[in-house]
């Protein structure tokens, strides 16, 4: 909602106009790799909103936000990448945009990768570590033993005198006892080409895995976590159909694959971590072979040991669900806690517009195109960022929403109240916001947000 004039005097309102005074005398004393092709100009985008010169928005009895976009509005837009490819727009072409300047290298197509799939597990006597072979034989490093299919493992702790030891049992399917014996960490090998793991002990469907599995045993507790070891290519196939959707246009998943097989390379670190990335939204979502699709399974071949570089370093290609029409430069998205800039600029990180000749933006088809809250009081708004220390200003009474990106995205905001005012990050704004909703409401799905509607 658009701004209300001040019906009364009132110490609150002297407040307010003080700080409005400040704030603008502060305005107005300072202010060799082949390169992919772009479809079109890579121009740095035009803010989507107009600062207000006026300053800080005084708030209404009730208060709606709206907003344009889903993510953190860096890299690659999927959605926005769907729009291109049906526009026309080849793989090449949609990663030229969303990564300017970076260049298509080549990574060896048997890079091996290590990703966790199962975090911090509590064992116990009656919660064992349950894994099983399936499909065909499979063996363990160090037991001269060849395992049958669908036989299971358990593995279960005791702890005495602060130290841990683990128990490994291998049982037919028939409960037939195949194998005992203290272990420490241990690997699973598939014994044949059909031959798949499962890590029974994941609290997911998705829990079947090529390659093989290492179980990471504690020495001192009863934790432990469980990597699949794999190649990236087998892992990407796991990855693309999870991170988008296995129906949409084969030039969207070349992209993604491209960005997906980058985002994990950067990420290898062997001799350095026991586990390169984990399988969920703290690297990117794998389901492993339960997750493999044919059409994204081809957009990995038809891409295979394809990379985007930045001189001879492999890009940071990060990626986004929908950038609202616009992407965001990454240093206006990683900033601190309240809204300083912390990150240097990435070169092939640039916002950009992201819309059609016609201005309609790429990402029109996610259901996160534009987006509105419900309307909320000022006393309930007060109340929720009341409730955090980095928002709480006592009874809100307006927002500088002013300080924003090239996409139009905020990178801080400002919240002015009874008790005085408090600058946070764009983000911090919109995740005190999101935790303190009623849990059905919508969210606030990007910081490209306002208290009227976003072009």
């Amino acid at each position: 909602m658009s701004a209300t004039p001040h019906r009364r005097t009132s110490p609150l309102a002297i407040l307010i106009a003080a700080w409005l005074l400040v704030a603008l005398a502060t305005t107005l004393l300072g202010s060799a790799p082949r390169s992919v092709r772009a479809a079109d100009p890579a121009d740095p985008a035009t803010p989507t909103l107009t600062p207000s010169p006026t300053g800080p928005t005084l708030l209404d009895a009730t208060v709606t936000f709206h907003g344009r976009g889903y993510g953190h509005g860096v890299g690659m837009s999927q959605h926005g990448a769907r729009g291109r490819a049906l526009a026309g727009q080849t793989a090449e072409e949609i990663l030229a945009h969303y990564y300017q300047g970076a260049t298509l290298g080549e990574i060896a197509l048997d890079t091996p990768i290590r990703v966790r799939v199962l975090r911090s597990f509590r064992a116990s006597s009656t919660r064992p570590l349950v894994l099983f072979g399936r499909g065909g034989d499979w063996t363990i490093d160090g037991i001269a033993k060849v395992f049958p299919k669908d036989a299971k493992v358990t593995v279960t702790p005791t702890i005495s005198g602060g130290i841990s030891t683990w128990r490994l049992r291998v049982k037919a399917a028939d409960g037939t006892l195949l194998h005992s014996a203290t272990t420490r960490s241990f690997r699973m090998r598939p014994a044949t080409s059909a031959s798949i793991l499962q890590v029974w002990s994941r609290p997911s469907r998705y829990d079947e895995y090529r390659g093989t599995i290492r179980a990471r045993l504690s020495s001192t507790t009863a934790v432990l976590n469980v990597i699949n070891e794999t190649l990236l290519e087998t892992y990407l196939r796991g990855v693309v159909p999870a991170e988008m959707p296995s129906s949409w246009p084969a030039e969207a998943l070349e992209a993604q694959a491209v960005a997906a097989r980058s985002y994990a390379a950067r990420r290898l670190r062997p001799g350095v971590s026991y586990y390169d990335v984990s399988d969920d939204w703290r690297s990117q979502v794998y389901r492993g072979r339960e997750g493999e699709k044919a059409s994204t399974d081809r957009a990995i071949e038809a891409t295979a040991g394809t990379v985007l570089r930045s001189g001879t370093a492999i890009a940071n290609t990060l990626f986004h669900s929908a950038g609202g029409g616009a992407t965001e430069n990454n240093e206006n998205v990683y900033v601190s806690s309240t809204g300083r800039k912390v990150a240097g600029p990435v070169p092939y990180l640039r916002g950009s517009l992201d819309r059609a000749e016609d201005g309609s933006p790429y990402d029109s088809g996610s259901p996160y195109a534009t987006w509105q809250t419900r309307p909320y009081t000022v006393a309930q708004l007060s109340s929720w960022f009341g409730s955090d220390p980095r928002t709480d200003v006592g009874t809100l009474a307006a927002l500088d929403l002013r300080d924003r990106g090239v996409s139009g995205r905020l990178v801080s905001v400002t919240l002015i109240g009874s008790a005085g005012s408090r600058k946070v990050s764009g983000n911090v704004f919109r995740a005190v916001f999101n935790a303190r909703r009623p849990s059905g409401d919508p969210m606030m799905r990007s910081t490209l947000v306002d208290i009227a509607p976003v072009p």
